[in-house]
């Protein structure tokens, strides 16, 4: 049985939702951009209800590292019903789960979608994203331990909860496993380089390529369209106090947002990933793109 199911992962404010949007618009027929609170892609991997469902019962009556267990087996399964390729977010940094196996089940996945941003600019939005202050945002991309919708027993957030790790290892956990096909892109090249990148985006997610269909595409996903509609209509998946889910839509914030004592602490935490993928100069000084 060909696999059929294609993880978009991504480290929180790294372009996930734009992406989603993009595949939604390039998927639809419509003449119409799709409304951004009915992105036609398959939902968040974390999701509880997809979770309950399977099971035929509440997850909150069960701990975390139950929950984490049954992960995969729940991913199979829906793997395995599908007729159709389907796109599926996920925050989870890529872990091995308690029992042993891989937290997506590499028999039923095509292929891996992983967008990642300069941390320098994911620090500035991932702080308006959770209301807090830059330098809480710093924090949590540089502890092992973070994670989101963190719960103990018996509590229901809609999302169960993810194991993040640092924002580099979150990177290094997607990039460096050689077991699933992926593709790997930076926010900055879908925003600079938008139709080489994501006409590669969709060739290898097995949807139309052609380039008259990426334009048409991106315009209906461009920043001011997703802005516009959260003006109009709001947008169900941002935060409850974050003002907007779509900021700015832009690289290069850090250098007039960023104090210089932020700046170094982002790089003494995750200079050899942003070395890797070109966040930085050869003399380790932050890179303007």
């Amino acid at each position: 049985m060909t696999p059929k199911l294609y993880w978009l992962a991504s480290y929180p404010k790294s372009g996930n939702t734009w992406m989603r949007a993009f595949i939604t618009n390039l998927r639809n027929e419509t003449d119409d951009p799709a409304s951004i609170n009915a992105l036609g892609t398959s939902g968040i991997a974390s999701d509880r209800a997809l979770l309950d469902a399977f099971l035929g019962f509440e997850t909150a009556d069960l701990t975390t590292s139950e929950i984490a267990r049954i992960r995969p087996e729940v991913f199979a399964w829906k793997g395995a019903q599908q007729a159709q390729p389907t796109y599926h977010k996920i925050h989870d940094a890529l872990e091995r789960v308690p029992g042993g196996r891989w937290l997506i089940p590499e028999e039923q996945t095509a292929g891996v979608l992983y967008m990642l941003r300069n941390p320098l600019d994911v620090a500035l939005s991932y702080a308006n994203h959770r209301s807090r202050t830059v330098d809480d945002a710093i924090l949590k991309m540089g502890d092992p331990n973070h994670r989101l919708s963190k719960q103990t027993k018996g509590t229901q957030h809609r999302q169960v909860e993810q194991r993040m790790l640092t924002w580099s290892q979150h990177v290094e956990s997607w990039t460096a496993q050689t077991g699933i096909s992926t593709l790997i892109v930076r926010y900055e090249d879908m925003l600079h380089l938008s139709e080489e990148t994501f006409q590669s985006v969709a060739a290898f997610l097995g949807l139309p390529s052609d380039r008259e269909s990426i334009a048409d595409a991106l315009r209906k996903s461009s920043f001011n369209e997703l802005r516009r509609q959260e003006d109009e209509e709001g947008f169900h998946e941002g935060p409850r106090k974050c003002a907007n889910f779509f900021r700015q839509g832009q690289a290069g914030g850090w250098q007039t947002d960023l104090s210089d004592a932020q700046i170094n602490q982002i790089i003494a935490d995750h200079g050899l990933a942003m070395r890797r993928f070109g966040y930085l100069n050869a003399d380790g000084s932050p890179r303007v793109m």
